[in-house]
C-alpha cells in the first residue's frame, strides 16, 4: 500500500489544529520546558489524582485544581489559583524563577498566581503530582521540596495533610469553605486548630466560633469519635516546632474526604459508585458553639427546650428566664474557698472550651485534682489524656463553656462545689444506690 508525502502532510496538519481537548496530554511530571496548558493533565504514578484546568461554574472561569482521577464525578479537592481565575483558554501552569509555579493566561507578564518561591536556577526542579493528593515541587537529584499544596489546603482535608501551625514560620494549615458550588474563591467558614491552651479544633464564620470539634486527649478528638475510630488513623504533634494533626486512611482501597461546604457544615465521605456522607457537623441543636451559655451541660437527646441543665453547684442566671436563654451563675451565697468544698463528677462530656486552660502532661489525675482544691480560682479539671485512667492535668479558671453530652466517647469533668452542694450530690448518689438494691 503506497501513502503519499501529500497524504501525510494533510493527516499531519489535521491533527495539529486539532482543539486542546481532544489532544488531552496527560503527564506524570511539570517540568521547566514541560509546562501544563489548559487541556493537558498531570497524573499521579498510580492514576489516584489528576491535576489540570477546570470550570466549576461560568466556563470562562478556568482554575488549576486537583481531583480524583478514577471517580467518574469530577470532585476537586484543591484549587491553587482560587482567588485569581485564567479568563481565556490559554492557561498555563508553568516552572518559573520568579515565583517557583507560575500560573497566566494569555499574557505571560501578568501572572495570576504563584507559589512565591525564588528558584536560582529553575531548570533543576521539576513539580510532581503525588499519589496522596499534594502537588510538590522539588529540586532533582537530591528531591528537595521547596515547596508544597498540602501546606495550602482550599476546602478539602485529605490523609497526610496537617491542621494546625508550623510555630517556625508562622504557617497555619487550616481549611476554608468554597464561596459557592460554582465559585471556589475563599469563603466564609474556616476550619483548624486553635493553639491556644489546651489546642483545640474549631470551625468558624469569620472570628465567630460555630462548632467546636475539641481538644485531642490521647486516641481521639474528644467530639469527633467516628473520625477517629472508624475511618481514619490519627497523629497528633505538639511541640517546640510545631502543632499539628494528621488523618490517614486505614484502609488504602478506601477513597475518602473531608470538607468545610459553602454553608459550613463539616463533612466527611466515602466513594462507593458514589459520595457516600457518613459523618457531618453541626446538625444537633447542641453542636452549636455555646448554645446554653456559661456553666451549663447540653445534652441533645432531650427536648430543645430541656436540653440545658446548670452544672452541679450552679442556678439560672435569672430566675425569670430558661438555663438556655441565660446560662448558670454560681448558687448564691456559695463558698468555694477553703470551705469544704469539693468536686462533682460530670460524665461522658465534650470538656468545655479550653482556650484560656492551663496543662500539666506531667501530673496524675489524683495531682490534677489536689492542684485544682488549693487553687480557690480553679473551677474544674480533667486529664489531658484519657488513656490510662488519665494522664496530665488540664485545669479551668473562671466560666465553662460549650459543654455537651456525648454518651458513647464523652470525657469525665470534676467541676468545684461548695459544701452543701457536694452533700446534696453525695445524698442523691447513695439515694440512687439504695434504690438500685431494692431491685
Amino acid at each position: 500500500m503506497s501513502f503519499s508525502i501529500e497524504a501525510f502532510i494533510k493527516i499531519l496538519l489535521l491533527f495539529l489544529h486539532l482543539p486542546s481537548s481532544i489532544c488531552q496530554l496527560s503527564l506524570d511530571a511539570l517540568k521547566p520546558n514541560h509546562p501544563i496548558r489548559d487541556g493537558d493533565i498531570l497524573v499521579s504514578s498510580a492514576q489516584i489524582f489528576a491535576l489540570g484546568f477546570f470550570s466549576p461554574g461560568n466556563p470562562q472561569h478556568r482554575y488549576v485544581g486537583v481531583w480524583y482521577n478514577k471517580v467518574p464525578e469530577q470532585t476537586v479537592v484543591w484549587v491553587a489559583n482560587r482567588d485569581n481565575p485564567v479568563n481565556d483558554s490559554y492557561g498555563v501552569l508553568s516552572i518559573n524563577g520568579d515565583g517557583g509555579l507560575v500560573i497566566h493566561g494569555k499574557d505571560p507578564s501578568s501572572p495570576l498566581w504563584s507559589a512565591n518561591v525564588t528558584l536560582s536556577s529553575p531548570y533543576n526542579f521539576i513539580a510532581k503530582l503525588l499519589d496522596t493528593g499534594n502537588l510538590v515541587l522539588l529540586e532533582n537529584g537530591s528531591q528537595r521540596v521547596v515547596w508544597e499544596g498540602f501546606n495550602y489546603p482550599s476546602d478539602t482535608l485529605l490523609s497526610f495533610m496537617k491542621m494546625g501551625l508550623n510555630r517556625r514560620s508562622g504557617l497555619e494549615w487550616h481549611l476554608t469553605s468554597w464561596k459557592s458550588k460554582d465559585d471556589p474563591g475563599t469563603g466564609s467558614f474556616t476550619y483548624g486548630i486553635d493553639p491556644m491552651g489546651f489546642p483545640q479544633l474549631f470551625l468558624c464564620k469569620g472570628r465567630e466560633a460555630l462548632w467546636r470539634a475539641g481538644p485531642w486527649i490521647g486516641d481521639r478528638l474528644s467530639a469527633l469519635p467516628v473520625m477517629t475510630a472508624t475511618v481514619y488513623n490519627a497523629s497528633f504533634v505538639n511541640n517546640e516546632d510545631e502543632i499539628s494533626l494528621v488523618f490517614a486512611v486505614a484502609k488504602e482501597s478506601l477513597i475518602t474526604r473531608v470538607v468545610i461546604d459553602e454553608s459550613g457544615i463539616f463533612q466527611a465521605f466515602v466513594w462507593n459508585d458514589q459520595w457516600i456522607k457518613f459523618y457531618s457537623h453541626p446538625t444537633e441543636w447542641c453542636d452549636y458553639y455555646g448554645q446554653c451559655g456559661p456553666n451549663t451541660n447540653c445534652d441533645s437527646e432531650k427536648d430543645y427546650k430541656l436540653a440545658c441543665t446548670c452544672l452541679p453547684g450552679f442556678e439560672s442566671k435569672s430566675p425569670s428566664l430558661s438555663v438556655g436563654e441565660s446560662g448558670c451563675i454560681r448558687k448564691a451565697g456559695a463558698s468555694i474557698c477553703q470551705n469544704g468544698e469539693g468536686f462533682v463528677k460530670v460524665a461522658c462530656v465534650k470538656i468545655p472550651d479550653s482556650s484560656m486552660a492551663y496543662v500539666n502532661m506531667s501530673m496524675s489525675l489524683e495531682e490534677c485534682k489536689q492542684k485544682c482544691l488549693m487553687d480557690c480560682s480553679c473551677t474544674a479539671y480533667t486529664s489531658a489524656d484519657d488513656r490510662g485512667g488519665g494522664i496530665g492535668c488540664v485545669t479551668w479558671h473562671g466560666d465553662l463553656m460549650d459543654m455537651r453530652t456525648v454518651s458513647d466517647v464523652g470525657q469525665d469533668l470534676y467541676v468545684r462545689v461548695d459544701v452543701t452542694s457536694l452533700g446534696s450530690v453525695l445524698r442523691e448518689c447513695e439515694r440512687q444506690m439504695d434504690l438500685n438494691h431494692m431491685y
